[in-house]
């Protein structure tokens, strides 16, 4: 019997909140008792900066490993797409969810002509880079915040749209009548996925966390975070990847965009579901011989 109070650590913003609460109650369902510890991160206190331009790793995770390793806490939920695909010493992903939505949308006031010069909010790169791509004579401004700030934001502007991951905006109930899906968009490595995080050693927690385990997302966000790792190399780039099982088979589409929106490599793999540890390393390689390495080398100077 597992009499533990596991302590669940998260971020206190409102989408934080309601995926730990979904943790909490896929645990309590196999009769565990938890508590929720919230904090804020880095992200969450620096609205002023791009994330990619705050200089550290896990801007939004890093203050949970530490609560994690000092014993604060006994597992900690995050959005998948914003942890490190390298974990600090002695961490591990322990469990992901059954995957949400993980397309990019368009909200917008109005319908509205996109062939029209236009301005779009993101404050990613990876949407910028793709949105160039497509609207070359459109104009991207910075939008930071958690999801309620970012939709006021969008709100008061006169913006023709913003962009955001559809799986958010639907968990806390935010998601407007008018929007675009963007299926033409490759998402983020790992976007619309919930991990769970929590210390190696606790081998016991690992054992109960397996029992809310999806194993086929597992399986496909393991993909799209190996292709970032193997790609990415350090540097934050517009990379997207998405693999998702179809037919018994695993598919995965993934792109590295150059920042201005300009250049953009893609593939597409296919494998047998007992053969998805190669796909990464042969998409990533793919990628970078077909024009991705050129693309990260001048990113990585570009920040010199």
């Amino acid at each position: 019997m597992f009499d533990k109070i596991l302590r669940i650590g998260t971020r206190d913003s409102q989408l934080a909140l309601w995926q730990a609460r979904k943790v909490a109650f896929l645990l309590e369902s196999h009769s565990l008792q938890t508590e929720l510890v919230s904090t804020k991160t880095v992200g969450d206190l620096n609205l002023t900066q791009p994330i990619y331009a705050l200089g550290i790793q896990g801007v939004f995770t890093k203050a949970l490993d530490v609560a994690l390793l000092e014993h604060q806490i006994d597992i900690a939920v995050h959005s998948l797409k914003d942890v490190p695909t390298q974990l600090p010493e002695g961490l591990s992903l322990a469990a992901v969810l059954e995957r949400g939505s993980s397309t990019d949308i368009l909200v917008q006031n109005q319908a509205a002509d996109l062939q029209l010069p236009s301005v779009i909010a993101t404050g990613s790169l990876r949407r910028k880079a793709q949105w160039l791509h497509r609207y070359p004579n459109h104009r991207i401004v910075g939008l930071r915040g958690n999801v309620q700030t970012r939709m006021d934001k969008w709100s008061s502007s006169n913006w023709q749209g913003a962009i955001f991951a559809k799986a958010g905006l639907e968990r806390v109930d935010l998601l407007r009548p008018h929007f675009l899906d963007l299926d033409w968009m490759i998402p983020a490595p790992a976007q619309g996925a919930i991990g769970v995080v929590c210390r190696k050693t606790d081998t016991s927690i690992i054992e109960q966390l397996q029992k809310i385990n999806h194993p086929s997302t597992q399986i496909c966000v393991a993909i799209e975070r190996e292709l970032l790792r193997i790609v990415e190399g350090g540097c934050s780039a517009p990379i997207g990847a998405h693999a998702r099982v179809e037919d018994h088979k695993i598919k995965l589409d993934a792109g590295i965009f150059s920042l201005d929106g300009q250049t953009a490599v893609t593939t597409q793999t296919e494998a047998e579901i007992e053969d998805w540890e190669t796909m990464a390393p042969l998409s990533a390689h793919e990628l970078l011989t077909k024009g991705g390495a050129h693309i990260m080398e001048s990113i990585k100077y570009s920040k010199k």
